[in-house]
């Protein structure tokens, strides 16, 4: 595949005709070699050769997630024998859907991260600490991996969890960068503060973020972004997101203003529900078509997560699009006595109650037919009054307010490590 690292400072009309000109290669291979999408061609008349641009796309039809696990083999494009790694997705709306990847498709992923890390200020000078697993199946801990080592960092593996076993490693071997989900640092300023570690003192100065939101869509900190921020001020944040049906990421540079999409990986659009393009700055559900994919390509995915896209160029000399941390995943979408509601929303009223130790969010249908919350926290105040306040908060955030019970911490934490899970779980869906 041809890959372009400085595609991102092209003009937006340069971008747009590179990746045309790979859309017309993408579309000849899936013809080629993809029994589903072979198939999907034929049943819908499509001419792959009156797809010339990138507005053509919406002339085609989209692929969904029920696609993908209804026609999984389907979508394989190699023999097996080519096949040199097997991941699968999370699962989280949905039964977990396997990938098969070539030799090239795990150099197409290092190339991406490294990328990323080049975009999040990471040079070969630094020694890369990876604070989430690379196993149970889980494509992003071996992209972090892989890419580390494209760009040269020293790379230390230490898996997710255990605050004592990662400054341990911060102290033996000088780590200057990680890889982690955001809630974790606030337990490795935990334990140091209760340790009597410097965490500022420490040579870690750049934390890359995963799995939770660091910044609302305007770019302002969320409350999780703002207590690691102050307690942690000599560690810069920045956002990463991903998933493993697009094998690519989009990464914050030193600007924050949202994660720059690699044109010369993938083509992003953002679709309402009807799945016509929205306007830059409107909210979409982010659709995304892989350029140089060989064992599992994707044409039109949906992937569920709506996000806003702001076209105009980045203050640090890029061109490229940017998208914003994601606002909510459509198959989470609450509708709550009239209103509109994401988790990521709860999630952050949450985080900002000092007195919530932890929680988890229910959401079930009720005997009326309709969505109901229910909040479980876990909390050393139990009281009525403090019951009162949680829901008094909701109503002044949201105009609505969930039920509140009161667990303990241990089955709180259980709950969010369930043992098949790669991820913190902090969102219950029990709904019919």
């Amino acid at each position: 595949m041809i890959r372009n690292r400085e595609l991102h400072y092209k003009s937006r009309a340069e971008i747009k005709r590179f990746q045309e000109e790979r859309l017309a290669e993408t579309l000849q291979y899936l013809a080629a070699r993809s029994p589903y999408y072979r198939r999907m061609f034929a049943e819908h008349g499509i001419d792959i050769a009156r797809i010339a641009t990138l507005e053509d796309l919406t002339s085609l039809p989209v692929t969904t997630k029920q696609d993908l696990q209804l026609h999984n083999e389907e979508f394989l494009c190699v023999p097996r024998t080519e096949v040199i790694d097997y991941v699968t997705t999370s699962g989280t709306l949905g039964n977990p859907v396997t990938f098969a990847l070539t030799e090239n498709d795990l150099q197409r992923l290092a190339y991406n991260e490294a990328s990323s890390f080049t975009l999040a200020g990471c040079t070969r000078d630094d020694v890369m600490q990876l604070m989430t697993t690379i196993d149970r199946r889980f494509m992003a801990g071996l992209a972090y991996f892989l890419g580390a080592r494209e760009l040269g960092c020293g790379v230390v593996r230490v898996g997710n969890g255990i605050p004592e076993l990662q400054w341990d490693t911060v102290r033996r071997v000088g780590s200057t960068a990680c890889m982690v989900v955001p809630s974790f640092l606030m337990k490795m300023i935990e334990f140091a503060e209760q340790n009597g570690i410097d965490h500022n003192a420490s040579g870690l100065r750049r934390a890359i973020c995963i799995g939770e939101a660091l910044r609302t869509p305007d770019g302002t900190l969320t409350t999780l972004g703002t207590k690691i921020s102050e307690r942690w001020p000599q560690l810069e944040l920045y956002s990463t997101y991903a998933s493993t049906e697009m094998q690519t990421s989009f990464t914050e540079c030193g600007c924050h203003c949202g994660g720059h999409i690699p044109a010369d990986l993938i083509i992003v659009e953002l679709l309402d529900e009807n799945n016509r393009p929205v306007a830059d700055g409107e909210a979409g559900e982010v659709t995304v078509t892989t350029i140089g994919v060989e064992g599992m390509p994707l044409l039109r995915f949906k992937t569920g997560d709506i996000c806003i896209r702001y076209g105009e160029p980045c203050g640090c000399g890029r061109n490229s699009a940017r998208l914003s941390s994601v606002i909510g995943r459509k198959g989470q979408m609450i509708k709550f006595k009239g209103t509109t509601l994401y988790p990521p929303v709860l999630f952050d009223i949450l985080d900002n109650i000092p007195e919530v130790e932890n929680y988890i969010v229910e959401v079930f249908t009720n005997a009326l037919g309709t969505d109901q919350i229910q909040i479980r926290v876990s909390s050393r105040d139990r009281s009525d009054e403090f019951g009162k306040r949680i829901k008094d908060i909701f109503r002044a955030k949201v105009r609505v307010a969930p039920d509140v019970r009161f667990e303990p911490a241990e089955l709180i934490s259980r709950l969010q490590t369930p043992p098949m899970s790669r991820k913190v779980v902090k969102f219950i869906d029990l709904r019919k």
